[in-house]
């Protein structure tokens, strides 16, 4: 690899839209309707302001975060994202690997290139978790879950923003689909539940079944009961953005959620998720791990999160972009460079433990 990888965001998204096909790119990068979301994501971040102190020894800093027990090596993690193929042929073995490397867990989307056990055999000694998109079919959720156990995944995270694809008006304009053209069914293709669905049937046939099952628009609390039942995994709700939402996960016993509005590419003008954040965060307190994801761009983007309260956050279409420019090396030097940054932040802060963070280090530019 050649030593100009990209280290800004806007040069790394630069690079790999000069490298990935047109509507590939716009598929990646778009968010829903307007894109109004999108772009709060990254400038509700702005409103914050540091507040360094002084007097620690910065000489090293630790960035080790407990997450259900379980020591990660820094408070990211990558985020479940689809159809990596897209944007390399290894997809998420590639990210996996690079993931392992840092110490950070990786979350393997539902609608991965590569089945749930392809991912996990890529890289066995990974931390691993499995992102569920809720099926309409309560047996192929339990298969997918029981897939998920077996092959070694740690926690379940169930997305609960997908009642229906949002209006992606730039996949629309493009007439570009992935799902119409066979992507991103490895995980239906190789369950034996679904296998059972649709032996025999044509190749269109099967995608046309899987779309039935997709999605559920009835996707409800009781929903999220009986998969509590379903599985001793810790599961994670993400999509979370109400304080309300946030209360009633604590009631029925959830192990954490993900603030998220998924990156802006679903409800255009919601609410930012940095700015939910301390709402939520207001409501619930400690009484379960809080993740943030959607726009994380930069170590003050995370310092800034975790000084509102999340315990990690989530990285997605940066380690994305630095896999369509260079595979899983390209995702590492994401990784790092994104660490680095953190790092660095922390240190100029006079903070020497990432879990000494509080919101008497952040101000709201109000």
């Amino acid at each position: 690899m050649t030593v100009s990888f990209p280290i800004r965001f806007q040069e790394l998204e630069q690079q790999a839209k000069d490298r990935l096909d047109p509507k590939i790119f716009d598929y990646i990068q778009s968010g829903g309707g307007r894109e109004e979301t999108l772009r709060a994501n990254e400038t509700s971040f702005r409103k914050w302001q540091l507040v360094p102190r002084f007097g620690a020894d910065v000489s090293t800093v630790s960035l080790a975060k407990k997450i259900d027990g379980e020591t990660i090596q820094s408070p990211i993690m990558l985020a479940p994202v689809g159809m990596q193929a897209l944007a390399d042929t290894n997809g998420e073995k590639a990210s996996i690997c690079a993931a392992h490397k840092y110490g950070i867990p990786f979350i393997a989307s539902t609608v991965s290139s590569y089945s749930l056990e392809e991912i996990a055999e890529a890289c066995p000694n990974a931390d691993r978790w499995f992102q569920l998109y809720y099926p309409n079919d309560e047996a192929l959720v339990k298969s997918f879950v029981q897939r998920a156990e077996e092959a070694g995944y740690q926690a379940i995270v169930v997305t609960i923003d997908m009642a229906t694809l949002g209006h992606r008006e730039k996949d629309l304009t493009n007439q570009y689909s992935p799902f119409r053209l066979g992507k991103g069914m490895s995980n239906y293709t190789n369950d034996p539940t679904f296998q059972s669905y649709v032996a025999g049937l044509s190749q269109a046939e099967i995608q046309t079944e899987m779309q039935k099952v997709f999605f559920k628009p009835g996707l409800n609390w009781q929903d999220i009961q009986e998969l509590r039942k379903a599985t001793s995994l810790p599961i994670y709700i993400k999509g979370i953005l109400h304080p309300d939402d946030a209360e009633m996960a604590v009631e029925l016993g959830i192990d954490g959620i993900v603030i998220s509005n998924h990156g802006g590419r679903q409800l255009d003008r919601s609410i930012a998720s940095v700015d939910a954040l301390s709402l939520i965060k207001a409501r619930v307190q400690d009484q379960l791990t809080i993740l943030l994801d959607s726009g994380i761009r930069s170590g003050p983007d995370i310092v800034t999160a975790l000084a509102l309260g999340a315990d990690a956050v989530l990285l997605g279409r940066p380690f994305i972009y630095g896999l369509a420019i260079a595979g899983q090396l390209g995702v590492e030097k994401v990784v790092d460079n994104i660490t680095n940054d953190l790092t660095k932040t922390l240190q100029l802060m006079g903070v020497n433990d990432v879990n000494k963070l509080d919101s008497s280090f952040i101000r709201h530019d109000s």
